[in-house]
């Protein structure tokens, strides 16, 4: 990858987390990284975002008091 496509997808993934926050998704860098490559790939985005949910929804809470 040339420095120009290195830079258009680090600034495209910057973009998209900031999207991300300002939807309160709780998605980091690294986990909307790996959705876009497997959108990329030609997964259906839909059935990922499903999945993502699934994943939420039958994991404990991460959340300790300290």
């Amino acid at each position: 990858m040339d420095t120009d496509a290195a830079k258009t997808a680090k600034d495209s993934l910057e973009l998209v987390f900031q999207m991300s926050n300002i939807l309160d998704t709780g998605l980091d860098r690294h986990t909307l990284s790996v959705l876009i490559a497997l959108c990329d790939l030609g997964l259906n985005p839909e059935a990922l975002a499903a999945v993502v949910k699934e994943f939420r929804k039958d994991s404990p809470s991460t959340s300790t008091s300290r």
